[in-house]
């Protein structure tokens, strides 16, 4: 019988034995490691700076807590177990994971394709930062059919990414991952493979699993769901061990990892990620019911509800086995009645960030968002009427409560 995720994450990564039959790992508070001989300091650095791969079944040394630390490392081989991934790399942030990510696989003169809208701090690093360095990068619209794709990709020997946001923060659009994972197949060559990477961070790992589709890489901002509880920042970017390897040397020099604390309260909270997305979505399954009958609100972005359109509920079948508890929506009115609602609510926290067990509401357009042009916001489907949502753990219905009252300042 195949064990399912939600028990093998209590055992799976960790070796009590190896820390004085401890039933939680210890918290590995050093920044260096002491080498048994120095054959094995030099092995250890091979395959820290890539110089050469891991073989089979091996285990190298620990060596600096920049490179590794046993807390990076349980959390790592814990956290694919969703996923099914064969390797993990933890980051500082989820901007770290992306950027040391792309950095890994892009060089001057390659280009990177993106659905739109993403995070705004992956859209400023694609928009600002990438093309700096001679790496041009193409925003595609979120939920772009394969076919239209197609013509990126046919007609452009540099595409070397696809990035994929899904759903789209903060739109909630999904992209065809699967289309793109098959586009990426058809167009690579020996010498230049197209690699399809996804921010899985608003329904991963438990209501979509990019790398069954075909993904190649899998980025989440650890900070959400995985962390859960809003105390602390961290990334994840998950693939075959050698992609992920690759990643990690990149992270080595970049000076991207995370500590081992953060690791430590990632590994404490994913026996509880499961029950917690679970409930979460329950609950925002209410409000959107709630929502979208109200007369003040316009319309409603959520992932599976007919109100998307055809296309996306398409998608939604064939890549998700759930909704999330993530949801956008827009007032009726602009910017002044957006904040009225905002500034109204009692339970819900005026915040950025999603994924915590309290439920989080801000204004992507003023805030997350902000640095797009009202061109590019107006192209990605941003506007000033628009509220984004991350339900928590409250009773579903005090939040809904909350909103209708909210509601009523307008």
């Amino acid at each position: 019988m195949t064990v399912k995720p939600q028990t093998r994450i209590f055992s799976h990564g960790y070796d009590p034995q190896r820390s004085e039959g401890a039933a939680v790992p210890p918290v590995f508070r050093t920044s260096t490691f002491i080498f048994k001989t120095a054959a094995e300091g030099k092995r250890a650095f091979e395959i820290a700076y890539g110089l050469d791969c891991p073989k089979a079944g091996e285990s190298p040394a620990l060596i600096y807590t920049r490179v590794n630390n046993p807390n990076s490392e349980i959390l790592e081989d814990k956290v694919v177990v969703w996923d099914g991934a064969e390797a993990a790399a933890l980051f500082s942030s989820g901007m770290g994971a992306i950027s040391s990510t792309c950095l890994a696989f892009l060089k001057p003169g390659d280009t990177l394709l993106f659905s739109d809208p993403v995070y705004g701090g992956t859209e400023y690093f694609f928009r600002r930062v990438l093309p700096q360095f001679n790496i041009r990068t193409i925003p595609f619209p979120a939920g772009t059919p394969r076919e239209e794709l197609e013509r990126f990709v046919k007609t452009d020997p540099t595409v070397k990414v696809i990035y994929i946001e899904s759903p789209a923060n903060p739109t909630m659009m999904l992209s065809d991952i699967r289309g793109a994972s098959e586009l990426a197949a058809a167009y690579s060559r020996e010498d230049h493979k197209i690699l399809v990477v996804v921010d899985n961070t608003f329904m991963g790992p438990i209501f979509s699993k990019p790398l069954e589709l075909g993904a190649d890489v899998i980025l989440y901002s650890a900070t959400k769901f995985l962390g859960g509880h809003s105390d602390l920042v961290a990334g994840v970017a998950m693939g075959s061990a050698a992609l992920v390897g690759q990643i990690k040397v990149m992270r080595t020099i970049l000076g991207s990892n995370s500590d081992p604390d953060t690791a430590w309260l990632i590994q404490r909270s994913l026996g509880t990620l499961q029950l917690r997305m679970e409930q979460q979505q329950a609950s925002a399954l209410r409000i959107v019911d709630f929502l979208r009958t109200h007369p003040k609100v316009q319309c409603v972005a959520y992932p599976g509800s007919p109100a998307m359109g055809e296309a996306q509920t398409a998608l939604w079948k064939d890549q998700c086995t759930g909704t999330g508890s993530i949801i956008a929506f827009c007032v009726k009115g602009g910017e002044t009645e957006a904040f009225r609602v905002l500034d109204a609510v009692r339970h819900m926290k005026l915040a950025v960030s999603l994924g915590g067990i309290e439920s989080l509401i801000e204004h992507p357009s003023s805030m997350t968002h902000s640095d797009m042009t009202p061109e590019e916001k107006a192209q990605a489907g941003i506007t000033d009427n628009m509220v984004r949502m991350s339900v928590g753990l409250e009773d579903a219905q005090d939040l809904i409560a909350d909103l209708a009252q909210a509601l009523g300042t307008i």
